[in-house]
């Protein structure tokens, strides 16, 4: 935005000293295609990073409130998940104490109908006489590994607010239009805009688990998932965006939010709406377990001190963000039966693994600087993340460093499976059978039922 909007100053605030040190340092404390050199283009020139919240409060006219809201811990998984929006409502008080004079405050986070209200309440009762405090929710559509890009060229920005928040939304309308055509700037009721974000992750999620579930039925008959999801993408009315198979989805936002839907659909007395969509929680997770199985059935004995190596850990490619990624529950499960992990993933720092893999009695694993040192030894190797150095791996090199037979489980569809098998792989991938199955006999053993 401050690239976009050279006349505004903008100043990033954090209570986290060592965070705000790295945002001003050539090491940001995140990775973002792109962002590294926006950042150091406008540094210290329109753009800001300080730990002094309550002076960039005062002097603000317009505060973007944008703080993690998790998944409450311990929550009913059949009802879903509420959001966690206690550090929305201390940015609420906070800004409510410190503001001098009229400020617009703005949902960035992703939150469930009816936050704004909550932000509302809490800026009328602390704040100060006279000082008008607005609240606008503007969700974001960002993408992590596309982030740059999605905010540049976005498809829409949403502004939702009271109805006598005209003057607000006409405010943060004009900071988009210095690069977002007005026609894509939508204006909108703060419940329909919070509404919109979860609504949107959803879909998505919903998309994935969609393709997800009939990459079972291709493994089940001989199909093969990639030409289906080709067939039906090509229908104008499906398109072709999220229809890949993969062992599911994760990152901070879709699961947290399909379980906030649930959530929000079954306080509302939703209970057949709140099912629906638990169950595309529920494929996601159901697909994970039945690739696992894959790999363990793929050995007669089982995997128990059989080593396996783990290319990806990041729940997507083009970030280093391993939050509910389907790397740790998958491997966590192997580890649970006794299996050996080599992990490498270029971006997700050690520790990031550590925190999220528990090696149990008789699973071991350790963490690899490179993809060809994780595959040493290997009697199987798993893809998790499609990172572009897996497709172009050097494939001789790697099948020379394993042991006879070298299994490939290619949780991504982006490994070329007929030129590893010409080198000497046994290559299993999602949604693409081994064997076909003698689907007339199933057929008849239904009938016969």
């Amino acid at each position: 935005m401050a690239h976009k909007c050279p006349d505004i100053q903008f100043t990033v605030v954090d209570m986290d000293a060592k965070r705000i040190h790295a945002w001003n340092s050539d090491r940001l404390p995140v990775y973002e295609p792109g962002l590294d050199s926006l950042v150091q283009m406008q540094r210290n020139k329109n753009l800001h990073f300080s730990t002094d919240i309550d002076e960039a409060i005062c002097a603000a006219q317009i505060v973007l409130i944008a703080v993690n809201t998790p998944a409450m811990q311990g929550t009913d998984s059949k009802r879903g998940a509420q959001a966690d929006l206690r550090q929305v409502e201390a940015c609420a008080r906070r800004v409510a104490e410190c503001a001098r004079h009229n400020t617009i405050v703005v949902e960035k986070s992703t939150v469930p109908c009816g936050t704004g209200d909550v932000v509302a309440r809490i800026l009328r009762e602390h704040a100060r006489p006279h000082v008008e405090l607005s609240v606008l929710a503007n969700p974001e559509f960002l993408s992590e590994g596309t982030a740059v890009r999605d905010l540049l060229h976005p498809d829409r920005v949403i502004i939702g607010g009271a109805d006598a928040d005209d003057r607000a939304q006409n405010a943060l309308a004009a900071v988009y239009a210095h690069w977002v055509p007005r026609d894509r700037i939508i204006t909108m009721g703060r419940w329909s805009a919070e509404l919109a974000k979860l609504a949107s992750n959803a879909m998505l999620a919903q998309r994935v688990s969609n393709i997800n579930s009939l990459s079972a039925v291709c493994e089940a008959t001989g199909a093969d998932v990639q030409q289906v999801a080709r067939a039906c993408g090509l229908d104008s009315r499906i398109g072709a965006e999220f229809l890949r198979a993969s062992v599911g989805f994760g990152g901070s936002c879709f699961s947290k939010d399909v379980a906030s839907l649930v959530w929000l659909s079954a306080s509302l007395g939703l209970p057949d709406v709140a099912e629906y969509w638990d169950n595309v929680l529920k494929m996601n997770d159901s697909h994970m377990q039945r690739f696992t199985r894959r790999i363990v059935s793929a050995f007669d004995m089982g995997v128990h001190g059989v080593r396996i190596a783990v290319w990806g850990f990041a729940f997507k490619s083009g970030t280093g963000d391993a939050r509910n990624t389907p790397a740790a529950p998958i491997c966590q499960m192997l580890l649970d039966q006794g299996a050996q992990l080599a992990i490498y993933d270029p971006m997700v720092p050690e520790s990031q693994v550590r925190d999220k893999l528990d090696a149990g009695k008789d699973g071991s694993y350790v963490v690899c600087a490179d993809a060809v040192t994780a595959a040493a030894d290997a009697q199987a190797l798993v893809v998790l993340t499609p990172w572009p150095e897996f497709r172009s791996a050097n494939w001789h090199t790697v099948f020379a460093a394993m042991e006879r037979p070298a299994r490939v489980f290619d949780g991504h569809n982006v490994v070329d499976r007929q030129a590893l098998e010409h080198i000497g792989f046994v290559v299993t991938t999602v949604g693409v059978s081994e064997k076909r199955c003698d689907i007339e006999t199933k057929f008849l053993s239904i009938d016969q039922m």
